[in-house]
């Protein structure tokens, strides 16, 4: 299959891209190259993926429609994956616009890219931030998210309901998958795990938000891609049950699904924190502040349905996955 990745050289992207190379597809891989975050990381992604011969990479932003275009009519994609958006919880309260631009004209540009060309399936990132004040656990793709906390998950709500839109006007299979607190190699330095190592390891003091009172479901890259892999390669389909009476918010009579990617064992923040102490063989030196705006306390990710659908097992238990990432930081910082 020729399959579109867009966000191709961030975390999961580039990740995704490399294993779907792997396996024999033909991958286009579009990314803007802004600098939200070093900008050399990026760039060391896409030359992972440069060896192989049946990759492209486009420098693109989904936001230029005239570009968006003119790169389905070129390429026929036969599958597409939107990875790309503007990340962040904390930036979104200080740079608002630039949710706007991404995530609602760009996701948009693709929805009209997909409908046009027939596309066979858009697989799009959610993300756990859309349940908000929600704190029934675990979360829930069957539960009501009206009540986001920030602009950054208003805007992926938003993808969730204009991508039912398309599902419902013009039959075009859509599944949103809600990532939870992705980490592992060659992940984004404004996360916590990326921001607590560079600081442990350089003598600084980490900022812990909420006095270390969170709850995060971390999940490793490598169960994350895989979830998506599985997604991916079967279509969203009409749930026939479904009752407007009483309307499931995860499915639809429309192609459209919801799913929840995520490893369904939140830990606490401060035991996040000793693991990767035990990792780094350095302890921390910490700084206790309170709830962040835009924060919630807690993510549980509830991934019955992902598991039932795709028999999904998240394999990597978090002491496996923060010193694979503490190897990887090392060795790409040449950190000794």
């Amino acid at each position: 299959m020729k399959i579109l990745v867009t966000g191709a050289a961030g975390f999961i992207g580039s990740a995704l891209c490399m294993r779907l190379l792997d396996r024999g597809d033909e991958v286009v891989g579009i990314d803007n190259l802004n600098d939200y975050y070093d900008v050399n990381l990026k760039l060391a992604r896409l030359e992972r993926l440069k060896i192989y011969d049946q990759f492209k990479f486009v420098k693109l932003d989904i936001s230029d429609k005239q570009a968006i275009e003119k790169l389905f009519f070129q390429e026929k994609f036969v599958k597409v994956v939107n990875l790309a958006a503007q990340a962040g919880v904390r930036y979104s309260l200080t740079h608002p616009h630039a949710y706007i631009d991404a995530n609602i004209v760009g996701f948009l540009n693709i929805l009209e890219g997909c409908r046009l060309n027939d596309i066979a399936h858009l697989v799009y990132a959610s993300t756990s931030s859309v349940y908000g004040a929600n704190t029934s656990m675990p979360f829930s793709i069957h539960d009501n998210v009206d009540h986001p906390v920030s602009l950054y998950a208003a805007s992926k709500k938003a993808n969730e309901l204009m991508a039912h839109t398309y599902s419902h006007l013009y039959k075009l299979p859509t599944t949103g998958l809600r990532f939870f607190t992705v980490y592992g190699p060659w992940g984004r330095p404004d996360m916590s795990l990326f921001l607590f190592t560079r600081n442990i390891l350089e003598g600084k003091a980490i900022d812990i938000f909420n006095y270390g009172n969170h709850r995060r479901d971390f999940t490793y890259i490598d169960d994350i891609v895989e979830g998506v892999i599985r997604v991916l390669d079967k279509p969203a389909l009409s749930n026939t049950n479904w009752n407007g009476e009483h309307p499931d918010p995860g499915t639809s009579l429309a192609p459209y699904r919801l799913y929840n990617i995520g490893n369904h064992k939140p830990v606490h923040l401060l035991t996040f924190i000793e693991t990767l102490e035990e990792c780094l063989g350095k302890k921390a030196i910490k700084n206790l502040l309170p709830l962040q705006l835009g924060d919630v306390p807690d993510t549980f990710a509830d991934v019955s349905d992902l598991v039932s659908d795709f028999d999904y097992k998240p394999e990597t238990n978090l002491v496996d996955g923060v010193n694979k990432f503490v190897e990887w930081y090392k060795d790409f910082y040449r950190v000794n």
